[in-house]
């Protein structure tokens, strides 16, 4: 990395099917001129997990090495809601999360993204809570996979559609070097953050709050609904609310250009393959 910790190229992927093996993953990202990818760790509605096979590992580690593939995510299930007055809902995600971040030291130094989860009727307050029990259940010190807590749309009972949410998850986590943020555009927009006229404030209040050094991914999505909607439908970039020249900004302002970025977007290859095109080239111009 250069000097002025800034990344001389931009980390864009987008998200993959892990059903193909992880070497697969990393060829589909070379041919749409992505350099990471994202991933859900098993069936993102479901519990069921594809057997990891060491030497398909072994062919993605050697593959990854030639073709720069920088960084991967994973992403927990939808199903996992960390924060639900049912026990047996919290357990079950508590063994999933362990499970996910058993399997990922396969590929080490990587990141899991997750979100918080839904207080279902109980409070933000009682729903950090048993979030920040569940983390520090799973989290252990030996692993080298980096926890990342997802910014949240606010849609129902959703936790962490604030800074202030995640950072009081932060502070109750014990083992704090294994857990930072991953900044969805599309959320914090509608959550009501305005990236779009004010990103360098919100990222000031990012700061002040929770910490820019925890940030470490970003999920690079346009949103079909205006800012404040709390409604979390992600659109193409460029074709809603936020607008292609607001993202663009996003992936070139100095304090969060050395980091990864995924696309979410509503897309087929060739379509990520056309966004990652067209935000190179703005950041090739900049």
């Amino acid at each position: 990395m250069p000097e002025d910790n800034q990344q001389s190229q931009l980390i864009i992927g987008c998200h993959e099917s892990s059903a193909k093996g992880y070497f697969a993953m990393a060829e589909t990202a070379v041919k749409i001129g992505a350099n990471d990818f994202q991933f859900f760790t098993r069936n993102p509605r479901g519990c069921k997990a594809k057997l990891i096979d060491p030497k398909d590992i072994e062919r993605f580690t050697a593959y990854s090495h030639e073709h720069g593939i920088a960084c991967i995510l994973a992403h927990a299930p939808y199903t996992l809601n960390f924060a639900s007055k049912k026990p047996e809902i919290r357990e079950f995600a508590a063994e999933t999360m362990a499970d996910d971040l058993n399997r990922m030291e396969s590929t080490p130094h990587q990141m899991y993204n997750l979100h918080p989860g839904s207080h279902t009727g109980q409070g933000a307050e009682k729903g950090i809570e048993e979030i920040v029990q569940t983390l520090n259940r799973v989290i252990k010190p030996e692993q080298t996979t980096m926890v990342l807590l997802e910014t949240m749309a606010g849609k129902g009972t959703e936790v962490g559609r604030t800074f202030e949410e995640l950072a009081a998850i932060i502070d109750g986590v014990k083992l704090t070097d294994h857990i930072g943020v991953c900044l969805d555009t599309c959320h914090v927009w509608d959550a009501g953050y305005d990236i779009k006229d004010d990103l360098d404030g919100v990222l000031d209040h990012f700061d002040d709050v929770i910490g820019l050094d925890r940030l470490h991914a970003i999920h690079l999505n346009d949103s079909k609904n205006p800012l404040g909607s709390h409604k979390d439908r992600h659109e193409k970039i460029g074709e809603g609310c936020i607008g292609f020249d607001a993202l663009s900004a996003v992936t070139r302002n100095p304090r969060l250009r050395h980091l990864p970025f995924f696309l979410e977007t509503p897309n087929e290859l060739p379509g990520y393959a056309s966004e990652i095109a067209r935000l190179r080239a703005a950041w090739d111009n900049s």
